[in-house]
């Protein structure tokens, strides 16, 4: 509870009394959003860049639109973290668009591999999920939707490399017992209903063991197809 009370004070801080009554013309360009985000740095980490030893996401670079849907998915509560969701409540979707692509136009470097000397057997079967997938169990490869090299695709997929094991562990039990949620199609929860523990706890190792290629930056949407298989523009793992 200390630090939810910290960040709501944060956010009373950052966030201008007028914001909401403001006309157009009169809210903040991208220039003084530093002293806005206050409360996002507070537990993301200075510009955003969260390190890999800790349970809260980089949200760094991340893509505008998958940064913008996440804030209305917590604002709406359709992910539930009492902090996020105490944070978001009252704030715009103008404004949570600003936050979006103010973080994602930052580019700063990844903390190295946080997994080291895992499991061989471990490390191969979650390759085989991430890379390959496993048709027995209906379950598609992760490079389908997230990218061959894992960082992610504009404009609203986001990468799964340079995420804490932890937290990529807890996100997939979020949707595996329904307290995440996207909008329909929510492929992501069915696809995580079909792992089993062991296949959640070979996906996090694995893709917490590997380096972040290419500054992490994501992938072009290839011309004329939006990735569905995952849950298209609403879905994914953070």
């Amino acid at each position: 509870m200390p630090c939810l009370r910290l960040l709501m004070v944060l956010l009373l801080l950052a966030v201008p009394p007028w914001l909401h009554a403001a006309p157009p013309e009169s809210v903040p360009t991208a220039d003084d959003m530093a002293p806005r985000v206050l409360a996002c740095v507070a537990c993301h980490g200075r510009e955003g860049r969260a390190t890999n030893q800790g349970y809260f996401p980089r949200i760094a670079g991340k893509p505008a639109g998958y940064l913008y849907n996440q804030l209305r998915n917590f604002r709406d509560g359709r992910r539930s973290y009492p902090a996020m969701n105490g944070l978001l409540e009252y704030l715009s979707d103008d404004y949570l668009m600003e936050m979006a692509s103010y973080f994602s136009r930052m580019d700063v470097p990844y903390p190295a591999p946080q997994t080291h000397n895992a499991a061989p057997a471990v490390l191969e079967r979650g390759r085989q999920l991430v890379q390959q997938g496993d048709a027995a169990q209906g379950v598609p490869a992760c490079v389908a939707c997230h990218g061959t090299a894992l960082t992610g695709v504009q404009k609203a997929i986001p990468g799964l490399v340079g995420l804490p094991r932890d937290y990529l562990n807890a996100q997939l039990g979020a949707w595996q017992a329904g307290q995440r949620h996207a909008h329909a199609p929510d492929c992501m929860a069915d696809i995580a209903r079909r792992l089993a523990p062991a296949d959640v706890a070979a996906v996090s190792t694995w893709l917490s063991s590997q380096p972040v290629a290419g500054g992490g930056k994501p992938a072009a949407q290839p011309p004329g197809l939006l990735p569905l298989a995952c849950g298209g523009l609403e879905g994914g793992l953070r």
